[in-house]
């Protein structure tokens, strides 16, 4: 296929290996902040292909995967609301909260669909009027912008059986508590490609001016993947660290202006827990006072118990890159894809689920 194929292109691939190899000449961390990022490193096998010198560690890119059993809760307390339908992208549904998951909520009855976008569920809501139609608003910067032009649409509409309980987050944020805990020392940031079609690139001028660490957006393609690596052994060699795109061809310095309108209009920052991490201040987006009519938390309050974690899962260090998969006890024996305990081995895009899929063990 034109424009992807050539992305792909073994023999090259191999040369910008030897070339990174060739340059790498002090030790260097690098982390991915995208689930896409991690699947294809791991399916292309990305690792194997370069220096002892380079270490890639996988960070919080699956918004499935940091979303706090706090907040899980809560999607199925309300879930289980005999007046709601509760509307969901499909990796929720088997990922385990504290006492429960909403796919065992649907086994018991609750009405629990999935959806393939935002629009999806504002057809359910135009179809059961007798209904309250709440839509789990999960996602990065990616997702942010259609569930907000659903909010509008449903404004549009006059629905008024329609909400959304936002548990979007936002990646600059996240990055900067990860740089400032110094839990695990990072010389390079592999830039998310989707995020930052949205963003653009200006959002990360705080990594390489206020860490000193150099960031890299990269496509999603194996020879993007290591320009990407190439680029940033080479800013970590000269020390001259800076924020680049490697990924032009989808991203621009100030993003998707029409796309941040419309966030802008529907979502203002707020904070927001994550698994692993905890509270981030701004990491979130709730609605403006102007959409509250939709916002699901103004419509139900539902009361939870404190939240607990799986017994044995690590799912929380692996989202914050300091141990990988198959460190953790519980890795291709008792939790695997069939039967997951924690939400990384759920998600397409988590990493106990890449690490599973395209080999047990790490290099």
């Amino acid at each position: 296929m034109k424009f992807i194929d050539e992305y792909k292109d073994g023999n090259l691939a191999r040369k910008i290996a030897a070339q990174i190899a060739t340059r790498s000449g002090k030790d260097i961390n690098i982390m991915e902040f995208c689930g896409g990022h991690t699947h294809a490193i791991m399916r292309y096998g990305i690792r194997t292909m370069l220096p002892q010198t380079i270490d890639l560690r996988s960070g919080p890119g699956c918004p499935v995967c940091v979303t706090a059993n706090s907040d899980l809760d809560k999607v199925i307390a309300i879930a289980q609301l005999p007046e709601v339908i509760m509307t969901t992208f499909g990796d929720m549904v088997r990922v385990p909260g504290s006492n429960s998951s909403l796919q065992q909520a649907k086994a018991e009855g609750s009405d629990i669909r999935v959806v393939y976008s935002a629009l999806d569920a504002l057809e359910i809501a135009r179809n059961n009027t007798q209904k309250q139609v709440v839509l789990v608003g999960i996602g990065f910067e990616t997702t942010a912008p259609t569930i907000a032009a659903a909010i509008i649409q449903a404004e549009k509409e006059g629905l008024k059986n329609f909400t959304t309980l936002s548990l979007l987050k936002c990646t600059p944020p996240v990055i900067r508590a990860l740089l400032q805990s110094g839990e695990l020392r990072l010389d390079g940031i592999i830039g998310p490609g989707h995020v930052s079609a949205i963003i653009g690139s200006y959002p990360y001028n705080f990594i390489p001016d206020e860490y000193g660490v150099g960031c890299v957006i990269s496509g999603f393609e194996p020879l993007d993947i290591l320009l990407c690596i190439d680029r940033l052994v080479q800013q970590h060699e000269l020390g001259r660290q800076t924020v680049e795109i490697s990924y032009r061809r989808a991203v621009k310095p100030e993003g998707n202006i029409k796309a941040l309108e419309i966030m802008d209009k529907v979502f203002v920052p707020q904070a927001a827990d994550w698994r692993g991490i905890g509270v981030i201040p701004d990491s979130g987006l709730g609605l403006r006072d102007s959409y509250e009519r939709f916002d699901t938390d103004k419509l139900f309050k539902v009361s939870l118990k404190p939240a607990k974690e799986p017994a044995g899962c690590r799912c929380g260090e692996v989202i914050r890159g300091v141990l990988n998969p198959s460190q953790c006890g519980l890795f291709g024996s008792v939790c695997t894809p069939e039967s997951p305990v924690g939400p990384c081995m759920v998600s397409g895009e988590g990493a106990c689920a890449a690490h599973y899929r395209y080999r047990m063990d790490d290099e």
